[in-house]
């Protein structure tokens, strides 16, 4: 049974469409990346798959009684602002306190709930809106780029604590990448999105497509392969590093 599906999805902005005809289900434990150009749909997919944007065609379906957990692209907060860790991981409910510390442990962040949010580095940023989605012990962790602003080093920390992440809890995980450079480790599937689904598949497969092709070219025949699980070895050990050029 999928958690989460869409059948014929179409969204629209005002007069423009942006998806259309899309068809996409997700089951338990899977981990599937979303890549596509800028202004392809793939955060509108998201918002739709989320409920936050109403379908202009087609329906969205969720296993019964199915926890989400969000962590969206880096979050603005204002600097003049004091917010403790603790109290943002407490919004908009609270969370107990034993809860919270097992979160940030979780995502490899010590007892933080007394340092003030403006005083993070990035990467520690990213890493306690991942412990604030799992608070809820979410059936599947949708990921709106979350890697956007880190360095090279901090996007493969990141996508390999998802990695460990889905390993420890069993959630399915739905990433959207804004670098074609970088999918994560294990990534079951591949989907690429430019208004519609162009073509879905393992990551060495997409990166074959011709309609991936198409879209960014054969010079970036390695992107999909960084971090790319190798099926035939360890789970936890082996990883395609090939690097593809810098655009």
């Amino acid at each position: 049974m999928s958690l989460i599906a869409a059948t014929g999805l179409a969204v629209r902005y005002g007069g423009r469409r942006v998806l259309h005809d899309i068809d996409f289900a997700i089951a338990p434990g899977e981990i599937v990346t979303i890549v596509g150009p800028n202004g392809s749909g793939k955060t509108s997919f998201l918002r739709a798959l989320l409920g936050v944007v109403p379908p202009a065609a087609g329906r969205v379906t969720r296993a019964p009684g199915l926890r989400l957990g969000y962590v969206p692209q880096r979050l603005h907060l204002d600097p003049g602002l004091p917010l403790p860790v603790g109290r943002f991981l407490s919004l908009p409910r609270r969370a107990p306190r034993d809860r919270m510390v097992a979160a940030l442990a979780q995502v490899g962040l010590g007892d933080l709930r007394g340092q003030d949010m403006a005083t993070l580095s990035g990467g520690q940023f990213q890493r306690v809106l991942l412990a604030r989605a799992l608070l809820g012990t979410p059936d599947l962790l949708l990921l709106d780029e979350p890697t956007a602003g880190l360095d090279q080093p901090g996007v493969a920390s990141f996508y390999q604590l998802i990695e460990e992440v889905r390993r420890e809890t069993g959630c399915a995980v739905l990433s959207v990448s804004h670098d074609l450079h970088v999918v994560m480790s294990a990534s079951d599937r591949v989907v690429c999105i430019n208004g519609h689904i162009c073509c879905e598949g393992a990551p060495q497969v997409v990166r074959e497509a011709p309609e991936y092709r198409a879209l960014f070219g054969f010079g970036t025949g390695g992107a999909l392969a960084l971090y790319q699980h190798d099926h035939d070895h360890d789970h936890d050990h082996a990883h395609d590093h090939d690097h593809a050029p810098t655009h």
